[in-house]
């Protein structure tokens, strides 16, 4: 089985290797694809698979399908020192969402100007590096297929 795991946000998919932290840049949480977010503005993040919302922060949030994949999208880097401003929540903890639904809002450009990187990793968590496939490079919006994880 292979599941399509969505970009979360529109802007630039890049290896995790270029994220400025080596939690991430190291797969240390998992191994995955980052994404640049677009600076347009405020910008709604989205739902990279179908499943349960199983953490939520506002700066971010793990869903979990039905047959257990854990996908972690972060937004940004240190963002947890933002404690939630700037952040807008639109599901809870133990919301059911669909791939694409939206999860949370957040403006790139303004986070950036606090401060932070706003690149955004998104994580297949406890997998193994060779079981992605089909990662993303480039331009990607939001729904995009990021990368195909072999199960």
């Amino acid at each position: 089985m292979t599941l399509r795991v969505a970009s979360p946000v529109s802007g630039r998919a890049v290896p995790l290797a270029e994220v400025p932290d080596p939690v991430f840049a190291e797969a240390m949480v998992g191994p995955g694809v980052a994404v640049e977010p677009a600076r347009d503005g405020e910008a709604t993040v989205v739902s990279p698979v179908d499943g349960t919302v199983v953490t939520l922060h506002p700066h971010a949030f793990v869903v979990a399908t039905e047959d257990g994949a854990a996908v972690l999208v972060h937004l940004g880097i240190d963002t947890v020192k933002r404690k939630g401003e700037g952040f807008s929540l639109h599901v809870a903890k133990g919301d059911r969402v669909r791939a694409g639904q939206a999860v949370v809002t957040w403006d790139p450009a303004e986070v950036e100007r606090a401060g932070f990187a706003a690149i955004c990793p998104v994580i297949a968590l406890d997998a193994a590096p060779e079981v992605l496939v089909d990662q993303a490079g480039g331009p990607v919006s939001a729904g995009d297929v990021l990368f195909a994880w072999q199960r």
